[in-house]
C-alpha cells in the first residue's frame, strides 16, 4: 500500500488549505492509499540558517518531519500563494528537510528524491493561487520529486467553502478528490 503524507503550507487555524488537503486525502484513501494528514504548525522550525544548524544541529521538530517524509512515497500539498510565490512556512520546511543528516552525502535529498507529489491551492482571488504553484512545482522538481501534471487551483475561497471546511461546489469537490486519487495511483505504479 502506498503511503502519502498530506499537509498545507499554512498553519493558520482557519486555513482553507488545511480543508483542501483533507478533501484530497479522502480521494487518495478511496483509491487505496494510506494517508497521514499533518499540520506543519505542529512542527515549528526556526528560520533555516546554516550557522544555527552547525551550532545546534537539527531541531527535534525537523527530525520528526524528516522521518515522516522518508516513510511516505507520495506528498499531497496545498500551498497558499504569498506574493505570487510559495509560503515562507512551506519553503522553510523544505529547506530544513533537504539538509543531510550525519552520515548522509551532501544534498542526498533522501526526504524528497523519488517521491511523487500533487499540488493544489485556493485563494480569494481569481487565479486561485495558481501562480504560487508554479514555484512549488519548480522547487520540488529540482530536489528530485516527480510532480504529477494534474493540479487544482480554486478561486473565490471565501465562497468556495462552507463553515465546516467542505467545498460547496460538487464539481470542485470531485476534482480535488480526483487529484488525491491520481496521486495514489501514480505513486502505486512507481512504488508498488
Amino acid at each position: 500500500m502506498t503511503k502519502i503524507l498530506a499537509f498545507a503550507g499554512s498553519s493558520r487555524a482557519g486555513s482553507f488549505h488545511k480543508a483542501l488537503v483533507k478533501i484530497a486525502a479522502q480521494g487518495a484513501e478511496a483509491a487505496g492509499a494510506d494517508v497521514t494528514v499533518i499540520d506543519l504548525g505542529d512542527y515549528p522550525m526556526p528560520l533555516y540558517n546554516q550557522d544555527l544548524e552547525a551550532k545546534e544541529g537539527f531541531p527535534e521538530s525537523v527530525l520528526a518531519f524528516k522521518k515522516l517524509l522518508k516513510s511516505h512515497q507520495g506528498l499531497l500539498i496545498a500551498s497558499p500563494e504569498y506574493n505570487s510565490s510559495i509560503t515562507p512556512l512551506l519553503k522553510n520546511a523544505i529547506d530544513w528537510a533537504s539538509r543531510p543528516e550525519e552520515g548522509e552525502p551532501p544534498l542526498s535529498l533522501t526526504c524528497f528524491r523519488g517521491k511523487v507529489a500533487a499540488l493544489m491551492a485556493t485563494s480569494p482571488g481569481g487565479m486561485g493561487g495558481l501562480r504560487g504553484l508554479v514555484h512549488v512545482r519548480d522547487i520540488l522538481q529540482n530536489i528530485g520529486v516527480t510532480v504529477i501534471p494534474q493540479q487544482k487551483a480554486i478561486s473565490g475561497a471565501y465562497q468556495a467553502f462552507d463553515e465546516q471546511g467542505n467545498l460547496t461546489d460538487p464539481d470542485q469537490d470531485a476534482a480535488i478528490r480526483e487529484l488525491g486519487k491520481a496521486l495514489a495511483e501514480v505513486s502505486q505504479k512507481l512504488h508498488g
